[in-house]
């Protein structure tokens, strides 16, 4: 098996010595199993003695026909393999596994009488074995530097293209791969994580005619006529509010009338809501964001702690509403739009202590559970940028209504789906404890990413 073609596929089990045997059995079983699977060319099993623990240590090499029937195989027979041990042994049996690839590096001229520039390194080739920098100095044209600047971008072999491929259609593997050593070929996971974040917000927040409000002509001022029809619009929609609150109100009246409630209970319905009530503004005035701050009060925190109460004030809580009407709904909206990444970077260490918790007996550090969920988030903002950057492409193609709506409701099935299959891949556990652990996970998730978004509203609200 040292010349093969294809690449090499190595299981290596750390094994308790009261399961040896039956893992010997599974084993020999395991082999015979992978002698009838398509795209396994050969298949070896040995003995690799013992580790400084004395645990029993075996492996067995699986030679792939090619890249493509390994990819396969990933998703297929070796993802069965981490999941038959933890189904049949638990912890007594420790999987590791990794890719192995013939190593061509003694094709390459070595370079006599070349070094590095950078670290002084014998250079064999075009690159530094060292520090990894190109031998080549000179930037010859402005071509050079174009292309030096986005060569991530514009080249298709490029780490970036071989990260965000297998980020989209391959849920799991870079979280996998990573963890088993894999790592040149792709971006480091939290530039990756920083990259499709600023892209994401960049696509989706990004407002040209506002932003760069400079290079556009000025709208025109509204016409009386315009202004008009708005003030009619505010009146009718004032007279609607009251008219519900009023049908409210003789509803009480009619149930107290029917004996079915009494006054007290009324006068409680109407006039108290119960609980911490914060009241930032009456009626619009000259279309403020909040309102007639005169009116801004807070009620019911007597029950709070004594702090609460000396920085909540009637005080404080008109001069919030004066500086967010003096803000604007726009502004205010930007600056909520400013603290989501913040709220989604505070939610990744909470997500992975959930996922430290689901799986005890997984014997990773808790950063490499962090791993899991910057690889999630990372395919989250890349999934929702596609979507956006489709539809305003229908947009603009006239082609927007039920392509666009089946475009995000395959989009919204297919997150949850891709969470399921990166937590199989990843953890290789079986389907049933894998579904168990993914419903929690799923109502963690949506819980702490509500209440950091509400955070965020909160930090945005009261920043005076």
């Amino acid at each position: 098996m040292n010349n093969y073609a294809g690449p090499l596929y190595e299981a290596s089990f750390v094994i308790d010595d009261e399961v040896l045997a039956d893992t010997e059995d599974w084993l020999q079983d395991l082999v015979s199993r992978a002698a009838t699977t398509a795209g396994i060319d050969d298949t070896r099993k040995f003995e690799s003695g013992s580790d400084n623990q004395g645990r029993n240590l075996r492996s067995c090499q699986f030679q792939a026909r090619d890249d493509s029937a390994l990819n396969t195989l990933l998703d297929g027979f070796f993802a069965d393999i981490d999941a038959e041990v933890a189904a049949r042994f638990g912890d007594k049996v420790i999987v590791h596994s990794r890719v192995l690839r013939a190593d061509h590096t003694h094709e390459l001229a070595t370079n006599e009488g070349l070094a590095c520039l950078n670290c002084g390194t014998r250079l064999r080739g075009q690159y530094c074995g060292n520090c990894g920098q190109r031998s080549r100095n000179r930037l010859i044209s402005i071509w050079q530097l174009l292309k030096e600047a986005f060569g991530d971008l514009l080249e298709l072999d490029s780490r970036l293209w071989k990260t965000i491929i297998p980020l989209l259609i391959r849920p799991g593997q870079l979280t996998r791969d990573y963890l088993e050593g894999r790592r040149a070929r792709y971006m480091p996971p939290f530039r990756t994580y920083l990259v499709l974040s600023v892209i994401f917000f960049v696509v989706v927040f990004f407002d040209p005619q506002k932003d760069l409000s400079f290079f556009f002509e000025p709208e025109p001022p509204p016409t009386a006529e315009e202004i008009a029809q708005k003030e009619e619009a505010q009146r009718l929609k004032a007279e609607k509010k009251q008219a519900e609150v009023d049908a409210a109100v003789e509803r009480l009246k009619q149930l107290e009338a029917a004996g079915k409630i009494d006054g007290k209970v009324r006068a409680e319905l109407e006039d108290d809501r119960g609980g911490l009530n914060i009241t930032f503004g009456g009626d619009d005035e000259d279309d403020a964001f909040f309102g007639d701050c005169s009116k801004a009060s807070i009620s019911g925190d007597e029950d709070f702690p004594e702090w609460f109460q000396k920085r909540f004030t009637d005080e404080r809580v008109k001069e919030i509403c004066e500086r967010n009407n003096a803000r604007g709904i726009d502004n205010f909206r930007d600056a909520i739009v400013d603290k989501i990444p913040i709220a989604l970077i505070v939610l990744l260490p909470l997500m992975a202590l959930v996922l430290k918790i689901l799986y005890p007996l997984s014997r990773r550090y808790f950063v490499e559970h962090l791993l899991f969920f910057v690889h999630f988030h990372a395919f989250f903002f890349l999934i929702l940028t596609l979507q956006v950057l489709f539809n305003s492409l229908l947009h603009r193609l006239s082609l927007a209504g039920n392509v666009g709506t089946l475009v995000i409701v395959a989009a919204s099935l297919y997150i949850p789906v891709y969470l399921y299959k990166a937590m199989r891949r990843v953890y290789g556990q079986g389907h049933l404890i894998t579904i168990f652990k993914y419903l929690i996970l799923l109502v963690t998730y949506l819980t702490g990413a509500s209440f950091t978004l509400l955070g965020a509203l909160l930090a945005t609200l009261f920043s005076v």
